[in-house]
C-alpha cells in the first residue's frame, strides 16, 4: 500500500475486502488497449482469489480481456457527503467512502461449458439469500446467448482497501459520521429515484 490515502483511511484486511466485494459486486473494470482507457461496468465474483465476469462480445472492452494483460477493478461501497454539523467537534466539510482497488491479470476463457455453468453458478450467488430465481442449465434463453458473452478471469495480484469513515476523529464523531453515512444512503436512494422515475 502507498502513504495514500492516510494509513487510518486504508484497510489491508482482506476479509474486510472480500466482505465489499461480496456486498457490492457490481464493478468499475478498467483496461488499456490500442493506447486508450476501456471502462465497462459489470458484476464480478469472486473464487479463490479470482474475480470471474461475463461481458458481451460487441463490447469494444472484450478484445483485450485476455493474454494476462494488466486490468484494475474498482469495488464501490457506500458513500456520502460529511457536513461538519454532523459532528460534536468543530470540522471541516469531507466525503466518507469505501472502495476497494484491486490489480490483476486477465485471460479469457474460451470454454462454453464454462461460460454456462459460470452464468449459472453467478446467478445463484446474486439471488442469495431468498433464490427466488434459479438459472437452469436448460434454459433456452440462455443457450441461445452463449455465442454473444465471453467469460473471463481476473488473478488478482495487488488488494488495496479504502476505507475513509471519520477514523481519525474522536469516538463519538466517528461514530455519528457512521450513522449519517447509513442514514444519507438510504435517503438518498428514495429522493433520487422519486426524482428520476
Amino acid at each position: 500500500m502507498s502513504n495514500y490515502p492516510p494509513k487510518h483511511h486504508q484497510d489491508s484486511n482482506k476479509e474486510h475486502l472480500i466482505e465489499v466485494i461480496k456486498t457490492y459486486p457490481l464493478a468499475t473494470l478498467i483496461s488499456v488497449g490500442n493506447n486508450q482507457p476501456f471502462i465497462t461496468h459489470l458484476p464480478l465474483i469472486l473464487e479463490n482469489d479470482k474475480l470471474i465476469g461475463h461481458i458481451d462480445i460487441y463490447n469494444p472492452q472484450t478484445p483485450f480481456l485476455k493474454d494476462n494483460r494488466d486490468v484494475t477493478v474498482i469495488f464501490s461501497g457506500p458513500q456520502c457527503y460529511i457536513s461538519p454539523s454532523v459532528y460534536s467537534t468543530t470540522q471541516l466539510p469531507t466525503w466518507n467512502y469505501i472502495k476497494v482497488h484491486l490489480k490483476g491479470k486477465v485471460k479469457a476463457i474460451e470454454s462454453k461449458s464454462a461460460l454456462k455453468q459460470s452464468l449459472i453458478t453467478m446467478t445463484e450467488f446474486l439471488e442469495a439469500p431468498e433464490h427466488n430465481y434459479i438459472l437452469e442449465p436448460d434454459n433456452p434463453r440462455m443457450e441461445r446467448n452463449l455465442d454473444y458473452i465471453k467469460m473471463f478471469e481476473i488473478d488478482i495480484v495487488e488488494w488495496e482497501g479504502k476505507f475513509k469513515l471519520s477514523q481519525d476523529k474522536n469516538p463519538k464523531d466517528t461514530k455519528a459520521a457512521r450513522a449519517h453515512l447509513i442514514k444519507t444512503n438510504q435517503d438518498s436512494i428514495k429522493q433520487f429515484l422519486d426524482k428520476v422515475f
